[in-house]
């Protein structure tokens, strides 16, 4: 098979459905067969006629086109049209991009310009520079080693500097929710939330409160909560998602809870379609206006710890409160995570564990016995 060019598009390219397309300025790839051997690999441009100088080169046997060093710019750019190629999740994209930005802004100010040059000491010094909490940048260190996988993968790099940087330790603590009188005390602030926007403020309290029961009942994430289309409420119970297998998992909500969801009062611009979107604009922005609005109620709860200082709220607490009483109540880890749509129990396990009320009294079991060991 003879080598072939084609186009990686971007996600807002007008021909993206066209791999062939020569005229755009997306980057353009060559895969094929040299030797035997089945090749993909960026031809580290974006035009069609370099790109098939180069193949033509490679096709014929002959010694491959000079090419100049890999640009940070440049492989951070393809790294994120693969990564939109991929179909990630938007709000992944939205966190790769803001990695490119700020590493591409850093290596601008400290002279670098060729991603060869991106060593374990410099990006040691460019994890220096972020200023997130401790989980934050755990998270960040991951994705940039992907970055760099990614180079390994297209041949660009043979290591991983990331890998040969120290581990960013975090300490793990139990998942927080809202216990009975906290979740009450929350619905009572919504008797004192008076929204002060104009467009839409004369039932926005109702809608606020039929969403925190929907979110606390059926463990829905905030953007899944808000939009929530009517037909997924069957009877009183709601649709949380298909598994792969195709069998649909529901929850069944509390009759008066399911009542106020079919009633919730409409907004000034609603769908018939949705409980609680028009279905215009970006889920990015609606889910940054209902957390502001949520931001407006928790200062109104005035909700405490037990020494006193206000306890850090936000709306994905619904959705652990219904986890943890679940497993209060003795629901088995794996029926809650089938409920909570993890990919893995070991996920589940991992930010509920403390709350599985069978395995801690399976603990205080076993420390009592210990008290009525014989001596030796």
């Amino acid at each position: 098979m003879a080598l072939f060019v084609y186009t990686r598009h971007t996600a807002d390219c007008s021909k993206r459905d066209d791999r062939f397309w020569k005229r755009c300025r997306c980057p353009k790839w060559i895969r094929g067969v040299v030797d035997g051997k089945t090749i993909r690999q960026t031809a580290h441009t974006r035009s069609w006629e370099k790109a098939e100088q180069l193949r033509k080169s490679m096709d014929d046997g002959g010694v491959p086109l000079p090419v100049a060093p890999l640009t940070i710019v440049q492989a951070l750019a393809d790294f994120l049209t693969d990564a939109e190629m991929r179909n990630l999740a938007p709000g992944t994209l939205s966190k790769l991009k803001t990695l490119r930005g700020q590493l591409e802004a850093w290596a601008k100010e400290r002279g670098l310009r060729y991603l060869k040059e991106l060593t374990v000491a410099e990006l040691g010094v460019f994890r220096s520079s972020w200023q997130d909490a401790g989980l934050s940048r755990k998270i960040k260190q991951q994705r940039l080693s992907s970055f760099f996988l990614f180079a390994i993968r297209n041949g660009w790099l043979t290591e991983n500097p990331v890998k040969k940087l120290s581990r960013i330790l975090v300490r793990d603590t139990p998942t927080d929710y809202f216990p009975e009188a906290e979740f009450q005390a929350i619905l009572a602030a919504l008797d004192k939330y008076k929204p002060k926007a104009w467009i839409d403020s004369k039932h926005q309290a109702e809608r606020l409160r039929v969403l925190t029961l929907l979110m606390r009942w059926s463990g829905l994430r905030i953007g899944d909560a808000v939009t929530l289309e009517r037909t997924r409420l069957v009877g009183d119970s709601v649709l949380l998602y298909q598994q792969k297998t195709g069998t649909a998992v529901y929850v069944p909500l509390p009759p008066e809870v399911a009542e106020a969801l079919r009633n919730v009062p409409a907004s000034y611009n609603s769908s018939p379609r949705y409980f609680f979107w028009s279905g215009q604009g970006s889920v990015k922005s609606l889910v940054s206006n209902w957390q502001k609005r949520y931001q407006a109620l928790f200062a109104l709860a005035k909700l405490k710890k037990a020494d006193g200082s206000l306890k850090r709220c936000y709306p994905h607490m619904f959705r652990d409160t219904f986890a943890v009483e679940m497993l209060l109540a003795g629901v088995p880890l794996e029926q809650v995570s089938i409920l909570l749509g993890h990919k893995s129990v070991k996920i589940t396990e991992k930010h509920y564990l403390p709350w599985v009320k069978a395995r801690q009294e399976q603990l205080e079991l076993s420390v009592r016995k210990a008290w009525n060991k014989p001596a030796a």
